[in-house]
């Protein structure tokens, strides 16, 4: 039996919901990055070599990946407040054993594990789509996307200064108990929503989401501009940004690296309205503003790469850009069906995880070739093709929202 959530009279969307449901999708994806300002300390503290950290990025991405593929799509088919808590809880467990590790290995694996489960966040956001009216569900999608945007910024820069007063482990230590605190709260909300479909069988569900493409012809328009901008741009531009300021003129440490990074949080105030642009007809042509934004910015990055406040004025021009193509790309995508969106946003969470593989990737090699210039160069011509992307897909995403 199917259940639209939307008919259900005693469940409806609120300000206060909203932005639990942004708080708790940051603190969920925050654990993701906890460790990456940590890794020198860690291998030292394991008596490895620095470029060692790297595998524990690795290990905790690829279970991350896994999570979304398997777990995810669950949301379309059980019970959302029951999936929610359970993964909350065991997040909490692996972030425990995080902070007990004994051996490289061990943290290896339990960031893995941890990876895997901290997935309610992506559970979270098309459960918000499915609550909310569509006139409203641009606005909400934005306000739970920049709850994202913000955990990831600021686990980054927390963890840091943790590490530096109370060390590593203590990044763990803390991260548990904001995690237990708020799958309290969560389980005490968050209202119990009936399930939407009924499930069959599991081996049906992971491969209807691969045949998502046959049933949505517009979906992989959206996933390769989505693909193109959050995954490929912003990958190369924040990975070689971390190059760029630990060299000559500027020879940063990891802090001030990291002080640079929260130019970034402006992008998660605007994306609280974003959605705003969706919900009253603006979405298409407020996606090319923010393709031309993105490519403007990219031309700036290659002419004042030696300016400080240049930089920093051009990361947060930046951000704004991805924040409001993501947000109205979510927006559109989850008007694409009533039934499918943890499904939906399955695909789109995966894409975008490809895609900003290849992204870090191609930011490595491009700045090998050619430093910061070559980079920003690339980062150009890919937001060009974007640009590309957008004014052929301008009719059938037209169709979408009018759908809607």
């Amino acid at each position: 039996m199917k259940i639209n959530v939307n008919d259900n009279k005693t469940v409806k969307m609120t300000t206060f919901l909203a932005a639990l449901f942004a708080i708790c999708s940051g603190l969920a994806i925050g654990n993701l990055y906890w460790a990456q300002p940590l890794l020198v300390e860690i291998t030292n503290a394991f008596g490895l070599s620095p470029a060692s950290g790297g595998l524990l990025v690795t290990a905790t991405q690829i279970g991350y990946a896994l999570g979304i593929l398997f777990i995810v799509p669950l949301g379309d088919f059980v019970r959302r407040k029951r999936l929610i808590s359970i993964v909350m809880v065991l997040s909490i467990v692996t972030l425990v054993a995080c902070a007990l590790s004994p051996s490289f290995v061990i943290l290896a694996l339990s960031l893995f594990s941890m990876g895997i489960v901290t997935i309610s966040g992506q559970i979270i956001l098309p459960l918000a789509g499915d609550l909310s009216s569509p006139e409203e569900r641009g606005h909400i999608v934005g306000i739970v996307a920049s709850g994202i945007t913000t955990g990831i910024l600021f686990s980054r820069f927390v963890s840091g200064i943790i590490a530096g007063l109370w060390g590593w482990r203590s990044v763990y230590l803390i991260a548990a108990v904001l995690n237990l605190i708020m799958a309290l709260v969560m389980i005490y909300v968050l209202p119990d929503i009936p399930r939407k479909n009924k499930l069959e069988s599991y081996s049906g569900l992971i491969v209807s989401v691969f045949t998502t493409f046959k049933r949505h012809d517009t979906l992989y328009r959206i996933l390769l501009h989505s693909g193109l901008l959050f995954g490929l741009v912003f990958n190369i531009f924040w990975t070689s940004m971390t190059f760029l300021l630990s060299g000559e003129p500027f020879n940063y440490n990891t802090f001030q690296i990291g002080l640079v990074s929260l130019a970034g949080l402006v992008a998660a105030v605007c994306g609280l309205y974003f959605g705003k642009l969706q919900d009253n007809g603006l979405g298409v042509p407020a996606l090319g503003v923010f393709v031309i934004m993105i490519i403007a910015t990219m031309i700036c990055g290659l002419m004042f790469s030696d300016s400080i406040i240049a930089i920093v004025i051009i990361a947060a021009v930046f951000s704004i850009g991805v924040q409001g193509i993501t947000v109205l790309s979510q927006a559109r995508l989850f008007a694409l069906s009533n039934e499918e969106r943890s499904r939906l946003n399955t695909v789109f969470v995966v894409n975008n995880f490809i895609f900003g593989a290849v992204g870090s990737a191609l930011a490595s090699f491009l700045w090998s070739l050619g430093g910061w210039s070559y980079v920003m160069i690339g980062a150009t011509l890919i937001s060009v093709i974007a640009l590309v992307v957008w004014i052929s897909s301008r009719k059938a995403f037209h169709e979408v929202d009018s759908s809607v």
